[in-house]
């Protein structure tokens, strides 16, 4: 009798998470002035107008703001590209990045 050969395969089991999400922080100082936070607001965070007077006035009052939440990749992007025009323009404006707490 010819011997049969089998092969298994054992299947693994993945467990696909969704990849954590991370809060851009902008924070007040007494420097950068309004105008120039709106700017960065609208075009690297991509606000409207309205949006971004309103959240540059949240920061004004509170210290700070989430202004925006997104994968680590773009949030850490978003945050150097709003420094680096703020070094460029000679504020000290200071943006950080967090995880999400789910």
């Amino acid at each position: 009798m010819a011997k049969e050969q089998t092969q298994l395969r054992e299947r693994q089991r993945t467990d696909l998470k969704e990849p954590r999400r991370y809060k851009v922080i902008i924070h007040n100082d007494d420097f950068t002035t309004m105008e120039f936070v709106v700017t960065i607001l609208v075009q690297v965070f991509l606000m409207d107008e309205a949006r971004a007077e309103s959240l540059m006035l949240q920061v004004h009052h509170a210290g700070k703001a989430v202004v925006g939440i997104y994968s680590y990749d773009i949030a850490q992007t978003k945050a150097k590209r709003a420094t680096d025009m703020a070094r460029e323009q000679g504020f000290p404006l200071r943006l950080t990045v967090e995880p999400e707490v789910a």
